[in-house]
C-alpha cells in the first residue's frame, strides 16, 4: 500500500496552488513528503551521477504549461538560479491551432461553421491531438472523419465527412508563433541566473511537446546546442520525484535539492506600499525577519496583509492571507518595535509572525488556500509587473513621498512643542508656515509640490534645530563659567555612557 508521496507541481505554483495540491494529497489518503518544481525533479533525473559541475537549463513543454528553469549541478548539489515561464502556453494550444485550421478549411469548402457543434468540435480536438503526434515521427498525417455534420436539404439529411491531409511543413507554420513565444521567458530565467545562452552547458527538454522536431529545432537555436534527449520526457519528472523520495527516506545519499520560490513576498506598508521581505528566485527553505513600527501614536494594534507578486503596490498583487497583533503597548508612533518574519519551508509554503519586542506578544498565519490563483494569473502577475513598471515606480515614490513629509511634519510639530520657548518669534513662525504648506501639498497629493515642501521644511527644521542648540549651549557655558578650569593635558575627554539602575540610586 502507498502511503507517502513525494509530488511534483509546475514551478511557476504560487503558495495557494501548493497547499491545495498538499492538501488534495492528504485527502486521498497520503502522507506528502514534499512538494517540488517540476523542471528541476528533471534535472536531479538527469543529473545524479554527473559529478563534474554543470549548469543546465530545463525546457518544459506541457499539455497546459510552459516552464523554464536555469539550474547548478555538482557533487550532488542541486541549485536552481531562475525559473520563468508562460502559463498560457501548452500542447493544448498547438491542439487549437490545428482545430482552427481544420475547422477553416471545412467551412470554406461546405460553408459550414464545425465550432458550433460541439459534438463535432471535440471529434476535431481528438483528432488535432492524434494528428499532432503523428507528425512528430512521419511527414504526413491524413485527418478522416465520416459523418462529422449533416445538411438538412428540401426535408432531406445529407451527411458530410471531413478528409484532409496534413504535412509536418503545414503544422511548422500553424504553430510558428506559439513556440517563438517560449523564447522570451527562456531569455528572462537567462538574465535573472545572469547568464547568457553559452553558459549553459546542458539543455534538457520535458514534456510531451518536445518531442516536436520544430521545436527541438528551436531550442537548439536559441541555446547553441543539441538538447538532451536522453531522457523521456513523459517519464523523466516521475523519475525525478522517485530521487527525491530516496533522499528523503535515506535511501539516496550525497543529494541536496536547493529550489527557488516563483514570486516575490511581502506586506503592505504606509501608502500602500508593497515592501518586499523575499525577492523572487530566492533559494528555498529561507527565513527572513525585518523591525517594522506603527504609524500613529497610541496604536494599539497592527494589521498584518500579506501579498505576493512583483507590482510596487500592494493592491495589485495577490493578497495572501492578513492577521492582526493587538495588545501593543501605548507609545508615540516609530517607538514600537514590531518583528516581522516570512519562513517559506521546502514545500514553497509560506508561514508569516508578528512578535511586539516589548511585551512578547506573538501572532502567526499558516498561508492557506483560499481560491489560489490560476496559472494565466501568475504570468499576468509577472506580465503586469514589466508593463506598468514606471506607472508603478511613480505611484510608489508618491506614496513614500507622502510618508516622508508625513514623518517630518510630525517630527517638526513636535519638536515645536517640546522647545518653541527657545527659538525667536519670527523663526517659529516660519517653522508653523512651512509646516502648514507642508500639509496642504499632502492633500493635494502632488508628489513634486509634496517634495519641494519637503524639503522647505527640512531647511527651516534645521534652522529650529540649530537655534535651539545655540540656546542649550549658551545656557551650558554661562554655567560652566563658575565651574573649575581644566588643566591642559584634559582638554579632551573620553566620556563613557552606561545605564542607571534609577531603583538601586541611594
Amino acid at each position: 500500500t502507498v502511503t507517502q508521496a513525494v509530488i511534483t507541481v509546475p514551478a511557476y505554483f504560487n503558495d495557494a496552488q501548493r497547499q491545495a495540491t498538499k492538501d488534495a494529497g492528504q485527502i486521498a489518503g497520503l502522507e506528502v513528503l514534499r512538494i517540488i518544481n517540476e523542471p528541476t525533479a528533471a534535472a536531479l533525473a538527469y543529473g545524479l551521477e554527473k559529478n563534474d559541475g554543470k549548469t543546465i537549463a530545463v525546457y518544459d513543454l506541457g499539455g497546459g504549461t510552459f516552464d523554464v528553469s536555469i539550474l547548478e549541478i555538482g557533487d550532488g548539489v542541486f541549485e536552481v538560479k531562475s525559473t520563468n515561464g508562460d502559463t498560457f502556453l501548452g500542447g493544448e494550444d498547438f491542439d487549437s491551432a490545428i482545430v482552427e485550421y481544420l475547422a477553416d478549411s471545412f467551412k470554406k469548402k461546405e460553408n459550414m461553421d464545425l465550432t458550433q457543434d460541439k459534438l463535432a468540435l471535440q471529434r476535431l480536438k481528438e483528432a488535432a491531438e492524434k494528428a499532432k503526434i503523428e507528425l512528430s515521427s512521419a511527414q504526413t498525417t491524413e485527418i478522416n472523419l465520416p459523418f462529422i455534420t449533416a445538411r438538412m436539404e428540401g426535408g432531406s439529411t445529407t451527411p458530410l465527412h471531413l478528409v484532409e491531409t496534413i504535412t509536418r511543413s503545414d503544422l511548422e507554420k500553424m504553430v510558428a508563433k506559439l513556440i517563438e513565444r517560449t523564447k522570451e521567458p527562456m531569455k528572462k530565467a537567462l538574465a535573472d541566473a545572469g547568464l547568457s545562452a553559452k553558459d549553459i552547458d546542458e539543455v534538457v527538454l520535458v514534456g510531451g511537446m518536445t518531442r516536436m522536431p520544430k521545436v527541438r529545432e528551436a531550442v537548439k537555436e536559441f541555446f547553441g546546442k543539441e538538447p538532451h534527449t536522453g531522457v523521456n520526457p513523459d517519464e523523466v519528472v516521475a523519475m525525478g520525484a522517485a530521487i527525491q523520495a530516496g533522499v528523503l527516506q535515506g535511501d539516496v545519499k550525497d543529494v541536496l535539492l536547493l529550489d527557488v520560490t516563483p514570486l516575490s513576498l511581502g506586506i503592505e506598508t504606509l501608502g500602500g506600499v508593497f515592501t518586499r521581505m523575499i525577492d523572487r528566485n530566492t533559494t528555498i527553505p529561507t527565513k527572513k525577519t525585518q523591525v517594522y513600527s506603527t504609524a500613529e501614536d497610541n496604536q494599539q494594534a497592527v494589521t498584518i496583509r500579506v501579498f505576493q507578486g512583483e507590482r510596487e503596490m500592494a493592491a495589485d498583487n495577490k493578497l495572501l492571507g492578513q492577521f492582526d497583533l493587538v495588545g501593543i503597548p501605548s507609545a508615540p508612533r516609530g517607538v514600537p518595535q514590531i518583528e516581522v518574519t516570512f519562513d517559506i519551508d521546502a514545500n514553497g509554503l509560506v508561514n508569516v509572525s508578528a512578535k511586539d519586542k516589548g511585551t512578547g506578544k506573538e501572532q502567526q498565519i499558516r498561508i492557506q488556500a483560499s481560491g489560489g490563483l490560476s496559472d494565466s494569473d501568475i504570468d499576468q502577475m509577472v506580465r503586469d509587473a514589466e508593463k506598468f513598471a514606471e506607472e508603478d515606480k511613480k505611484r510608489r515614490a508618491g506614496a513614500e513621498a507622502k510618508n516622508n513629509a508625513d514623518s517630518l511634519v510630525h517630527a517638526t510639530e513636535k519638536q515645536l512643542s517640546e522647545n518653541g520657548d527657545k527659538i525667536d518669534a519670527e523663526l517659529k513662525g516660519q517653522v508653523e508656515a512651512a509646516i502648514a504648506e507642508a500639509k496642504t501639498a499632502l492633500e493635494s497629493g502632488d508628489t513634486d509640490a509634496i517634495n519641494a515642501k519637503t524639503q522647505a521644511l527640512t531647511e527651516v527644521a534645521m534652522k529650529m534645530g540649530q537655534a535651539i542648540y545655540e540656546k542649550e549651549q549658551a545656557s551650558a557655558g554661562s554655567a560652566d563659567g563658575a565651574s573649575q578650569e581644566a588643566k591642559p593635558d584634559e582638554d579632551v575627554v573620553d566620556a563613557e555612557f552606561s545605564e542607571v539602575d534609577e531603583d538601586n540610586k541611594g
